[in-house]
Protein backbone atom coordinates (compact mmCIF):
# COMPACT_ATOMS: atom_id res chain seq x y z
CA UNK A 1 0.00 0.00 0.00
CA UNK A 2 1.33 3.45 -0.83
CA UNK A 3 2.31 5.84 1.94
CA UNK A 4 -0.24 8.29 0.55
CA UNK A 5 -3.04 5.89 1.41
CA UNK A 6 -1.79 5.60 4.99
CA UNK A 7 -1.57 9.35 5.36
CA UNK A 8 -5.01 9.81 3.83
CA UNK A 9 -6.49 7.28 6.21
CA UNK A 10 -4.83 9.03 9.15
CA UNK A 11 -6.13 12.43 8.02
CA UNK A 12 -9.67 11.13 7.64
CA UNK A 13 -9.64 9.29 10.98
CA UNK A 14 -8.07 11.73 13.43
CA UNK A 15 -9.52 10.02 16.44
CA UNK A 16 -7.69 6.66 17.03
CA UNK A 17 -9.20 4.44 19.74
CA UNK A 18 -7.89 2.11 22.38
CA UNK A 19 -7.67 -1.60 22.32
CA UNK A 20 -5.25 -3.25 24.64
CA UNK A 21 -3.92 -6.37 26.22
CA UNK A 22 -5.70 -6.39 29.63
CA UNK A 23 -2.70 -7.93 31.41
CA UNK A 24 -0.39 -5.24 30.10
CA UNK A 25 -2.98 -2.58 30.93
CA UNK A 26 -3.11 -3.69 34.57
CA UNK A 27 0.67 -3.53 34.75
CA UNK A 28 0.59 0.17 33.85
CA UNK A 29 -2.60 1.14 35.69
CA UNK A 30 -2.19 2.19 39.33
CA UNK A 31 -5.62 3.81 39.58
CA UNK A 32 -8.49 2.07 41.31
CA UNK A 33 -10.40 -0.08 38.80
CA UNK A 34 -14.10 0.03 39.64
CA UNK A 35 -16.97 -2.26 38.71
CA UNK A 36 -18.08 -1.82 35.14
CA UNK A 37 -21.09 0.30 34.31
CA UNK A 38 -23.51 -0.51 31.50
CA UNK A 39 -24.36 1.32 28.30
CA UNK A 40 -27.11 -0.50 26.39
CA UNK A 41 -26.01 -3.77 27.98
CA UNK A 42 -22.34 -3.17 27.14
CA UNK A 43 -19.86 -3.20 30.00
CA UNK A 44 -17.78 0.00 30.21
CA UNK A 45 -14.61 -0.26 32.30
CA UNK A 46 -13.29 2.78 34.13
CA UNK A 47 -11.05 4.02 36.92
CA UNK A 48 -12.17 6.63 39.44
CA UNK A 49 -9.70 8.47 41.66
CA UNK A 50 -9.66 11.62 43.75
CA UNK A 51 -12.39 13.99 44.86
CA UNK A 52 -13.47 17.46 43.88
CA UNK A 53 -16.26 19.64 42.54
CA UNK A 54 -14.83 19.28 39.04
CA UNK A 55 -14.29 15.99 37.19
CA UNK A 56 -11.61 15.37 34.58
CA UNK A 57 -12.86 12.58 32.30
CA UNK A 58 -10.12 11.13 30.07
CA UNK A 59 -10.92 9.22 26.86
CA UNK A 60 -8.18 7.27 25.11
CA UNK A 61 -7.18 6.93 21.45
CA UNK A 62 -7.10 4.05 18.97
CA UNK A 63 -5.24 0.91 20.01
CA UNK A 64 -4.30 2.14 23.45
CA UNK A 65 -6.40 2.17 26.66
CA UNK A 66 -7.32 4.01 29.83
CA UNK A 67 -3.98 3.16 31.47
CA UNK A 68 -2.31 5.79 29.28
CA UNK A 69 -3.72 8.42 31.65
CA UNK A 70 -2.12 6.97 34.81
CA UNK A 71 0.32 9.88 35.22
CA UNK A 72 -2.52 12.37 34.88
CA UNK A 73 -4.69 10.50 37.41
CA UNK A 74 -1.86 10.42 39.95
CA UNK A 75 -1.15 14.12 39.55
CA UNK A 76 -4.61 15.67 39.21
CA UNK A 77 -6.52 13.45 41.66
CA UNK A 78 -5.09 15.56 44.49
CA UNK A 79 -7.50 18.35 43.51
CA UNK A 80 -10.00 16.85 41.08
CA UNK A 81 -12.11 13.78 40.63
CA UNK A 82 -10.37 11.91 37.80
CA UNK A 83 -12.13 9.27 35.71
CA UNK A 84 -10.53 7.36 32.85
CA UNK A 85 -12.60 4.98 30.73
CA UNK A 86 -12.30 2.31 28.06
CA UNK A 87 -14.62 2.89 25.13
CA UNK A 88 -16.79 -0.05 24.09
CA UNK A 89 -14.80 -2.59 22.11
CA UNK A 90 -11.48 -1.58 23.60
CA UNK A 91 -9.40 -2.23 26.70
CA UNK A 92 -11.51 -4.01 29.29
CA UNK A 93 -14.91 -2.87 27.99
CA UNK A 94 -17.41 -5.08 26.19
CA UNK A 95 -17.75 -5.38 22.41
CA UNK A 96 -21.27 -6.76 21.93
CA UNK A 97 -22.57 -4.23 19.39
CA UNK A 98 -22.05 -3.42 15.73
CA UNK A 99 -22.09 0.39 15.84
CA UNK A 100 -18.65 1.93 16.11
CA UNK A 101 -19.26 5.51 15.00
CA UNK A 102 -18.78 8.79 16.85
CA UNK A 103 -22.36 8.88 18.13
CA UNK A 104 -22.11 5.37 19.57
CA UNK A 105 -18.82 6.07 21.32
CA UNK A 106 -20.10 9.40 22.61
CA UNK A 107 -22.96 7.50 24.23
CA UNK A 108 -20.35 5.50 26.19
CA UNK A 109 -18.95 8.76 27.55
CA UNK A 110 -22.41 10.08 28.38
CA UNK A 111 -23.29 6.83 30.17
CA UNK A 112 -20.24 7.21 32.40
CA UNK A 113 -21.20 10.80 33.21
CA UNK A 114 -24.79 9.83 34.03
CA UNK A 115 -24.19 6.66 36.00
CA UNK A 116 -21.33 8.08 38.07
CA UNK A 117 -23.37 11.26 38.59
CA UNK A 118 -20.44 13.41 37.48
CA UNK A 119 -20.75 17.19 37.68
CA UNK A 120 -18.76 20.04 36.18
CA UNK A 121 -17.11 17.66 33.73
CA UNK A 122 -14.09 18.56 31.63
CA UNK A 123 -13.75 16.06 28.78
CA UNK A 124 -10.29 15.21 27.46
CA UNK A 125 -10.05 13.16 24.27
CA UNK A 126 -6.84 11.87 22.71
CA UNK A 127 -6.52 11.77 18.93
CA UNK A 128 -9.65 10.33 17.31
CA UNK A 129 -11.54 10.74 20.57
CA UNK A 130 -11.52 14.49 20.09
CA UNK A 131 -14.63 14.08 17.95
CA UNK A 132 -16.12 11.73 20.53
CA UNK A 133 -15.79 14.10 23.49
CA UNK A 134 -17.06 16.97 21.33
CA UNK A 135 -20.23 15.01 20.56
CA UNK A 136 -20.58 13.94 24.20
CA UNK A 137 -20.36 17.61 25.23
CA UNK A 138 -23.08 18.53 22.75
CA UNK A 139 -25.25 15.74 24.17
CA UNK A 140 -24.90 17.01 27.76
CA UNK A 141 -24.31 20.77 27.72
CA UNK A 142 -25.58 21.08 31.30
CA UNK A 143 -22.92 18.72 32.69
CA UNK A 144 -19.87 19.34 30.48
CA UNK A 145 -18.06 22.61 31.17
CA UNK A 146 -14.98 22.16 29.00
CA UNK A 147 -13.39 20.27 26.08
CA UNK A 148 -9.70 19.49 25.72
CA UNK A 149 -8.26 17.81 22.64
CA UNK A 150 -4.96 15.96 22.90
CA UNK A 151 -2.96 15.89 19.66
CA UNK A 152 -6.01 16.30 17.46
CA UNK A 153 -8.11 18.92 15.61
CA UNK A 154 -4.91 19.78 13.72
CA UNK A 155 -6.93 20.66 10.62
CA UNK A 156 -10.59 20.77 9.60
CA UNK A 157 -11.35 17.05 9.71
CA UNK A 158 -14.05 16.85 7.06
CA UNK A 159 -14.86 13.50 5.44
CA UNK A 160 -13.14 12.91 2.07
CA UNK A 161 -15.02 14.52 -0.80
CA UNK A 162 -13.41 13.38 -4.03
CA UNK A 163 -13.75 9.94 -5.58
CA UNK A 164 -9.96 9.54 -5.51
CA UNK A 165 -9.81 10.34 -1.78
CA UNK A 166 -12.64 7.94 -1.02
CA UNK A 167 -10.89 5.19 -2.99
CA UNK A 168 -7.64 5.76 -1.10
CA UNK A 169 -9.44 5.43 2.21
CA UNK A 170 -11.30 2.31 1.06
CA UNK A 171 -8.06 0.75 -0.19
CA UNK A 172 -6.28 1.51 3.08
CA UNK A 173 -9.09 -0.02 5.15
CA UNK A 174 -9.18 -3.09 2.89
CA UNK A 175 -5.44 -3.54 3.32
CA UNK A 176 -5.79 -3.23 7.09
CA UNK A 177 -8.59 -5.78 7.10
CA UNK A 178 -6.35 -8.19 5.17
CA UNK A 179 -3.25 -7.72 7.35
CA UNK A 180 -4.13 -5.53 10.31
CA UNK A 181 -0.90 -5.82 12.24
CA UNK A 182 1.36 -5.05 9.27
CA UNK A 183 -0.57 -2.00 8.13
CA UNK A 184 -1.21 -0.65 11.63
CA UNK A 185 2.46 -1.01 12.59
CA UNK A 186 3.44 0.81 9.38
CA UNK A 187 0.96 3.56 10.17
CA UNK A 188 2.25 4.08 13.70
CA UNK A 189 5.93 3.91 12.75
CA UNK A 190 5.58 6.31 9.79
CA UNK A 191 3.02 8.77 11.09
CA UNK A 192 2.60 8.68 14.87
CA UNK A 193 6.03 8.18 16.39
CA UNK A 194 8.70 10.86 16.33
CA UNK A 195 12.48 10.51 16.43
CA UNK A 196 12.26 11.23 20.15
CA UNK A 197 9.66 8.55 20.98
CA UNK A 198 11.51 6.12 23.23
CA UNK A 199 11.85 2.43 22.43
CA UNK A 200 9.92 1.26 25.54
CA UNK A 201 6.97 3.52 24.68
CA UNK A 202 6.97 2.32 21.06
CA UNK A 203 7.02 -1.28 22.24
CA UNK A 204 4.17 -0.66 24.69
CA UNK A 205 1.98 0.97 22.05
CA UNK A 206 2.72 -1.60 19.35
CA UNK A 207 2.00 -4.40 21.83
CA UNK A 208 -1.44 -2.90 22.41
CA UNK A 209 -1.98 -2.61 18.66
CA UNK A 210 -1.01 -6.27 18.24
CA UNK A 211 -3.64 -7.29 20.79
CA UNK A 212 -6.42 -5.23 19.23
CA UNK A 213 -9.84 -6.59 18.40
CA UNK A 214 -9.22 -6.10 14.69
CA UNK A 215 -12.91 -6.27 13.74
CA UNK A 216 -13.73 -3.41 16.09
CA UNK A 217 -10.61 -1.42 15.24
CA UNK A 218 -11.22 -1.49 11.48
CA UNK A 219 -14.96 -0.86 11.87
CA UNK A 220 -14.20 2.14 14.08
CA UNK A 221 -12.40 3.79 11.19
CA UNK A 222 -14.78 2.66 8.50
CA UNK A 223 -17.89 4.02 10.24
CA UNK A 224 -16.58 7.50 10.98
CA UNK A 225 -18.18 10.50 9.29
CA UNK A 226 -18.13 13.65 11.40
CA UNK A 227 -18.23 17.30 10.44
CA UNK A 228 -16.19 19.08 13.09
CA UNK A 229 -16.79 22.74 12.21
CA UNK A 230 -20.57 22.93 12.75
CA UNK A 231 -20.31 20.79 15.87
CA UNK A 232 -17.59 22.99 17.37
CA UNK A 233 -19.86 25.97 16.73
CA UNK A 234 -22.82 24.09 18.17
CA UNK A 235 -20.94 23.19 21.36
CA UNK A 236 -20.58 26.91 22.25
CA UNK A 237 -17.37 26.08 24.11
CA UNK A 238 -13.80 27.21 23.70
CA UNK A 239 -11.64 24.46 22.22
CA UNK A 240 -8.44 23.79 24.15
CA UNK A 241 -5.74 21.78 22.41
CA UNK A 242 -2.64 20.21 23.92
CA UNK A 243 -0.78 19.14 20.80
CA UNK A 244 2.64 17.78 20.06
CA UNK A 245 4.56 19.86 17.52
CA UNK A 246 5.91 16.84 15.58
CA UNK A 247 3.17 17.78 13.14
CA UNK A 248 1.94 21.40 12.94
CA UNK A 249 -1.50 22.50 14.10
CA UNK A 250 -3.35 24.47 11.42
CA UNK A 251 -5.46 27.08 13.21
CA UNK A 252 -6.60 28.99 10.12
CA UNK A 253 -9.82 26.98 9.90
CA UNK A 254 -10.62 27.79 13.54
CA UNK A 255 -10.07 31.50 12.94
CA UNK A 256 -12.05 31.40 9.69
CA UNK A 257 -15.04 29.81 11.43
CA UNK A 258 -14.75 32.08 14.49
CA UNK A 259 -14.26 29.16 16.85
CA UNK A 260 -12.59 30.25 20.11
CA UNK A 261 -9.51 28.17 20.82
CA UNK A 262 -6.19 27.93 22.60
CA UNK A 263 -3.30 25.73 21.49
CA UNK A 264 -0.57 24.67 23.91
CA UNK A 265 2.30 22.78 22.30
CA UNK A 266 4.49 20.04 23.68
CA UNK A 267 7.91 19.63 22.14
CA UNK A 268 9.98 16.54 21.32
CA UNK A 269 7.20 13.95 21.44
CA UNK A 270 5.16 12.02 18.94
CA UNK A 271 1.42 11.41 18.99
CA UNK A 272 1.31 10.35 22.66
CA UNK A 273 2.48 13.34 24.72
CA UNK A 274 0.70 12.24 27.91
CA UNK A 275 3.05 9.22 28.21
CA UNK A 276 6.06 10.54 26.30
CA UNK A 277 6.35 13.73 28.37
CA UNK A 278 3.88 13.41 31.28
CA UNK A 279 5.33 16.21 33.42
CA UNK A 280 5.23 18.73 30.58
CA UNK A 281 1.76 17.51 29.59
CA UNK A 282 0.48 17.98 33.14
CA UNK A 283 1.90 21.50 33.29
CA UNK A 284 0.17 22.41 30.04
CA UNK A 285 -3.10 20.95 31.32
CA UNK A 286 -2.67 23.03 34.47
CA UNK A 287 -2.58 26.13 32.26
CA UNK A 288 -5.76 25.02 30.48
CA UNK A 289 -7.60 24.44 33.76
CA UNK A 290 -6.49 27.80 35.10
CA UNK A 291 -7.75 29.49 31.93
CA UNK A 292 -11.12 27.76 32.22
CA UNK A 293 -11.56 29.19 35.73
CA UNK A 294 -11.19 32.78 34.56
Amino acid sequence: MKNLSLLSLFAACTFLFACGDPQRENKHNNANVRAHIKNNNISIAYTDTGKGDTTLLFVHGWCINKSYWVDQAAYFSRRYRVVAMDLAGYGQSGNNRDKWDTQAFASDVNAVIDQLKLKNVILLGHSMSGDIVLQAAINQPDKVIGIVGVDNFKSAGAPPQTAAQKKEIADAIAAMRKDFKKIAFQWFNEGLFSKTTSKPIKERILNDVAHADTVVAVASMEQQAYDEVPNLIKSKKKLYLINSDYQPTDTLWLVKNKIPYQVLEIHNTGHFPMVEAPKEFNMQLEKVLANMKR
